[in-house]
């Protein structure tokens, strides 16, 4: 797992429409990168439209939001054009990023195991340090959470 306060773990992934995106991109603007286990599930979809329905407070913060999974560009796409997400999503099918940050972990589901992203939010400040670490996330009222941290900041 990342040690808040080092240098987040860098990235180059291709986000919803193919292009790649690198962590750097982002220098001068704090990130969250939030890791979701799959495009239109229950808890994916209400975590981004959380996400969605806070975005203008997100920009007033100087602040990108950022969602992760192994789903495809493709899949992406169609998830944002259904919600009319405001911001990308990362697809990582290698799992590069999403081993980088450790969130595929063995999971348990109905007392079956398996390996899968663990639903986790990273807060990275504007030169690249990450300042916060939410793994497990619960979904109701993480959004909040987050930027409560972020004004704190």
């Amino acid at each position: 797992m990342p040690i808040i306060g080092q240098s987040a773990p860098n990235f180059v992934t291709p986000n919803q429409d193919g292009v790649e995106v690198k962590l750097e991109d982002f220098k001068g603007k704090k990130v969250i990168l939030y890791f979701y286990p799959r495009d239109n599930t229950p808890g994916c979809t209400t975590e981004a439209n959380d996400f969605k329905a806070n975005i203008d407070a997100f920009k007033a913060l100087n602040t990108v939001v950022l969602g992760v999974s192994k789903d495809s560009p493709k899949s992406h796409s169609n998830f944002i054009c259904k919600y009319d997400l405001p911001f990308d999503l990362l697809s990582d099918k290698e799992l590069e990023l999403i081993k980088a940050y450790d969130v595929w972990q063995l999971k348990k589901n109905y007392g079956k195991e398996s390996m899968g992203i663990v639903r986790s939010t990273f807060l990275i400040d504007e030169v690249g340090i990450l300042q916060e670490i939410w793994s497990p996330v619960k979904v109701k009222g993480h959004v909040d959470l987050v930027l409560e941290k972020i004004k704190a900041l």
